[in-house]
């Protein structure tokens, strides 16, 4: 049976639309990965978003918020809006809360992919205030880290462009690719291994948890530390010094 991923992304002017489709490239050139792109629904009247001369939307389909339960992955893009996403796609994430109650989404891994319109403009902090979003729901934050090879460092030509007429350019669309969509599935597996090996795991954790609460091999703030440890991983949110 194959690995879905998910693909979801706000994008009004294409930028980000573009990005989200390299990462499809990149995640389904992994064998036994179906990979999709979805948008979420736009807030704004069509009349706002011709003032603004947005482009139409493309024909990728809009999804809903109970369609995230059927992916056993997800990639998020979208724009910065002020160091933080878009709107919509807060929005969207809002309307997550039957998702929340049922914990249908925790223990999947999840990344984040952004476009900012100026050197500067709020990239990492579009990131920090993301991964809140993954936390509340029990997610496993997927960072791509510096994975793109000699890729990240070349400092010879411009990557990207700060004005919305520049579309992300070659080099920009392979990193996507390769380090997000690619490199997203590889941990994917990685996790696939580690929820056969949880039961374990779980007794291990359980075991040193003993230890700690009746030989007296540490003081009180570590004991809390492994209950919450224990809490944690059987909730499968996958924390503590067994995985890494």
């Amino acid at each position: 049976m194959a690995t879905k991923v998910y693909i979801v992304y706000y994008s009004m002017y294409g930028h980000v639309e573009k990005l989200a489709e390299e990462i499809r490239k990149g995640a389904a050139s992994v064998e036994g990965v179906e990979a999709k792109l979805w948008q979420v629904p736009e807030t704004l009247h069509e009349e706002a978003l011709s003032k603004m001369s947005a482009p139409p939307k493309s024909e990728s389909p809009i999804i809903t918020p109970n369609e995230l339960a059927e992916a056993d992955g997800f990639v998020f893009g979208f724009p910065t809006r002020f160091g933080m996403m878009a709107a919509q796609f807060k929005a969207f994430l809002d309307a997550t809360g039957g998702l929340w109650r049922a914990q249908a989404l925790a223990g999947k891994p999840a990344g984040i992919f952004y476009s900012t319109g100026s050197q500067g403009g709020g990239q990492e902090t579009t990131a920090l205030t993301a991964i809140t979003q993954l936390v509340h729901h029990g997610m496993l934050f997927v960072p791509i880290g510096y994975t793109f090879g000699a890729g990240m460092f070349e400092m010879e030509n411009v990557k990207a462009g700060a004005t919305a007429s520049i579309s992300p350019r070659p080099v920009h669309c392979q990193h996507h690719q390769e380090a997000q969509g690619i490199y997203c599935l590889e941990l994917k597996k990685i996790m696939v291994s580690i929820r056969k090996k949880e039961k374990n795991s779980l007794v291990l954790l359980f075991f040193i948890f003993f230890l700690f609460e009746f030989g007296g091999f540490c003081d009180f703030s570590g004991l809390i530390i492994l209950k919450y440890m224990i809490l944690f991983h059987s909730n499968n949110s996958y924390l503590g010094f067994t995985y890494r």
